[in-house]
């Protein structure tokens, strides 16, 4: 059995400031490139049963930098869709919402026909990757090169906790992360790492 590799996409000009990101397809900055470039000697070399990305640019330029071959996008593994928040900084969003949280509260419709996502919904986009996955991971690793919200949502729903717990991890820009098994139960192997 095959473990599933994490990979969140390198810095954005948006990433850098703390601005949601969504649909807007910003691309990666020097510092993002730099931070993708690095992962190529940490995949040298190695085979997957499947390789999957986001459709964004940010996401597919990381695989690529990272010399993964191979890749697919696949639309579920878009970032969490913000809405009316798109490009907005929780700290903005504070003065006007102070107790707001995004795993908790979601987030109000954008005018620009971008409805938002709940949690459970991003959760019910990630167990549809998982189960793509499930059928890949006897025949070796897969790797997934997404973003950080819903990778978080993703492990947590791999780990069989809900969606909101996601919350619990912190993923930074250009990290690889392993979940694994031990005793046929999903576990995290390693977590937010810079190779």
């Amino acid at each position: 059995m095959g473990d599933l590799i994490l990979v969140r996409h390198g810095e954005t000009e948006w990433t850098r400031t703390g601005q949601h990101t969504s649909w807007t397809d910003l691309p990666l900055t020097r510092h993002g490139e730099e931070e993708a470039k690095s992962l190529a000697p940490h995949f040298a070399g190695q085979t997957f049963a499947l390789a999957l990305t986001s459709p964004l640019e940010r996401a597919v330029r990381t695989a690529e930098l990272a010399g993964l071959t191979g890749t697919e996008t696949d639309p579920d593994l878009h970032e969490w869709d913000y809405g009316a928040y798109e490009g907005i900084a929780t700290v903005d969003i504070h003065r006007t919402r102070p107790e707001w949280v995004l795993w908790r509260d979601g987030v109000p419709p954008s005018p620009e026909g971008h409805p938002g996502e709940s949690a459970k919904e991003v959760g019910a986009r990630a167990d549809r990757v998982l189960s793509r996955v499930a059928a890949a991971l006897p025949d070796g690793d897969v790797v997934l090169v997404a973003h950080a919200h819903f990778l978080r949502v993703l492990t947590a729903r791999r780990l069989g906790l809900p969606p909101e717990a996601g919350r619990l991890f912190h993923l930074g820009t250009g990290t690889v992360s392993r979940l694994s098994t031990e005793h046929d139960w999903p576990v995290i192997a390693t977590w937010n790492e810079h190779v």
